[in-house]
């Protein structure tokens, strides 16, 4: 069987039941809008696995276990985008200038914050960083970040914690130098010691409940946008669930979720406060 060529895309009919199939294990959506993009993403997995046929590809899929490694870099293939470090500053000058000051007046000194669709880490060091570098007295802290993503190659990523220039590039200076290091002065980062113990990160369906203490804080960014009505919902209750009374969620401005947020109060666009 000759290799695709380049510009090769899945027919209407694959492209639905692609879509299909994605939906059903991740509850993410595909519109036939993107049948270009999952196209190239799918030749990317065909490549890897030494599969030449869009056709083949999917039964073999079919056939796996959704624990399969297959699995996990087809569905990283088809949902992964860019990522770095301190994207949004509005969202890291309210964590350094409104939330830590206010959860210090508390009188507690233990914190849970969940990055909840954390790709390969970049968001969770961004939360660390933050913490680290705006309590006082941080020694007297506990404080446990939660990472999880739905791939299990890029919790992998973000559990090995290297980060290239342009993943950093958003990083203050005095930031970088002060809780990064790079590795034999080379363009590759990673965080100190400080950053690691306060982070942790594991593979997690949103579809599912989180078997968690709950949190102060939850970061839900950039992956709404793939979920239908019916899946936003699902993930939403699963989201509130883990939330304590007072604590804070942070979301994308363009995620869709305002009509799922009768527990919560609008504190901005991107900002809500569970009830």
């Amino acid at each position: 069987m000759s290799s695709l060529t380049a510009t090769a895309q899945v027919t209407d009919d694959q492209m639905r039941r692609y879509a299909k199939m994605i939906y059903d294990v991740a509850g993410i959506e595909i519109s036939p809008a993107k049948k270009q993009l999952l196209s190239n993403r799918i030749r990317r997995r065909l490549k890897e696995s030494g599969i030449t046929d869009f056709e083949q590809y999917y039964n073999f899929l079919k056939k796996l276990p959704i624990s399969h490694a297959e699995w996990d870099g087809f569905l990283q293939e088809v949902t992964t985008h860019e990522t770095y470090l301190f994207r949004d500053d509005s969202n890291w000058n309210w964590l350094r200038g409104t939330f830590l000051p206010e959860f210090q007046k508390t009188g507690k000194n233990a914190l849970r914050i969940w990055s909840a669709a954390c790709s390969t880490g970049d968001e969770a060091y961004s939360i660390a960083t933050c913490i680290a570098d705006g309590l006082r007295n941080p020694a007297a802290w506990r404080v446990q970040i939660l990472g999880t993503d739905i791939g299990v190659g890029a919790v992998q990523d973000a559990q090995e914690a290297k980060f290239n220039e342009r993943a950093m590039r958003l990083v203050p200076d005095a930031l970088k130098r002060r809780y990064f290091s790079q590795l034999g002065g080379a363009t590759i980062w990673e965080p100190n010691a400080k950053l690691r113990s306060m982070t942790k990160f594991r593979q997690h369906n949103l579809l599912d409940r989180l078997a968690e203490p709950s949190f102060d804080l939850v970061f839900l960014k950039n992956v709404l946008i793939y979920f239908n009505a019916d899946s936003k919902k699902r993930v939403m209750h699963n989201v509130e669930q883990v939330m304590k009374p007072g604590s804070y969620l942070v979301a994308g401005a363009a995620e869709g979720i305002g009509d799922l947020m009768g527990g919560f109060d609008r504190i901005h666009p991107w900002l809500y406060l569970r009830k």
